[in-house]
């Protein structure tokens, strides 16, 4: 079961086990097969596909993981089927206990778009702070922080133009975490939007969670509303549920097959089209997935 964390490792984790209850294992948008295997030279391999069920494409990436637990020195390199090649590496505690230092790099050849993003993060009990550089972008500098105390949490974000020298972005949130439940409120996208969100870990074999997000911005006004839940059948199995104020309806189920082997099921109903003859739109969805793990 997902529990609340008491200081997450970025401002944008605050209100992690309300987004996860309302977002993941909902596979309604296609078909997806995942497969991770491990070699005795302790390299991980990744292949995922992906089948949309809106546009018909198909795109999957191959991933390949190294770790080195001697020296905490961790590489990852992708290779997507849009031609994208990315590169990641990762050192703990290299100058000191809690400093994380890494480099993700990627390119795309026929292109000739490349990105390099220099990340440095920093974290004790009470405390997690990151910065980050991107230096074909901008250069712009992004640093967040998140403060937590007694189940209290306080975090902020904000990015930097070096070129320009003015503030691009802007963002802020606060939330209480205890055991059993979870409250954040966060002001985003230069505080233009606001979000509140609500998680309660109801019983052993059930959770709830709820979220309100009003834009500015939005031409349709008004606040947007989700709430969900999900409910453990067994040690293996779970279903969820959720629904919005747009009418929309969304069921996951999730069974674990054997040990390494997992279906999920997902199923989206527009309710509001549910006697349209000739509905405009993509109005009701269906997806499965697949997660082979060795």
């Amino acid at each position: 079961m997902s529990l609340p964390q008491p200081v997450p490792p970025s401002w944008k984790d605050l209100g992690k086990s309300s987004n996860d209850l309302l977002t993941k294992d909902y596979n309604y948008n296609g078909a997806t097969l995942e497969v991770k295997t491990q070699t005795p030279s302790n390299v991980a391999f990744k292949v995922q596909g992906t089948r949309d069920s809106k546009s018909q494409l198909i795109t999957g990436d191959i991933e390949g993981k190294w770790v080195d637990k001697v020296h905490n020195l961790t590489l990852t390199q992708t290779w997507t089927t849009a031609n994208v090649l990315r590169n990641q590496i990762e050192v703990d505690n290299l100058i000191t206990k809690g400093l994380k230092l890494d480099l993700a790099t990627s390119l795309t050849p026929d292109k000739g778009a490349k990105t390099a993003v220099l990340n440095a993060a920093y974290k004790q009990s009470g405390i997690h702070t990151r910065a980050s550089l991107d230096v074909f972008k901008g250069p712009n500098f992004t640093a967040d922080t998140v403060f937590g105390r007694d189940g209290f949490l306080v975090g902020a974000e904000t990015s930097y133009n070096v070129t320009t020298g003015s503030i691009t972005r802007y963002a802020a949130a606060i939330g209480y975490n205890a055991p059993e439940y979870a409250v954040t409120v966060h002001g985003l996208n230069n505080f233009n939007t606001f979000s509140a969100s609500y998680y309660h870990r109801v019983s052993r074999d059930v959770e709830a969670g709820a979220k309100a997000v009003y834009d500015s911005k939005a031409t349709h006004g008004g606040v947007a509303l989700e709430v969900g839940t999900k409910a453990y059948l067994d040690s293996s199995a779970f279903i969820k549920a959720k629904i919005n104020n747009s009418g929309t309806i969304a069921l996951g189920y999730t069974q674990g097959l054997r040990p390494g082997v997992k279906a999920s099921f997902g199923l989206a109903l527009d309710t509001q089209k549910l006697n349209d003859a000739n509905p405009s739109g993509p109005a009701h969805k269906v997806g499965v997935s697949f997660t082979f793990d060795s």
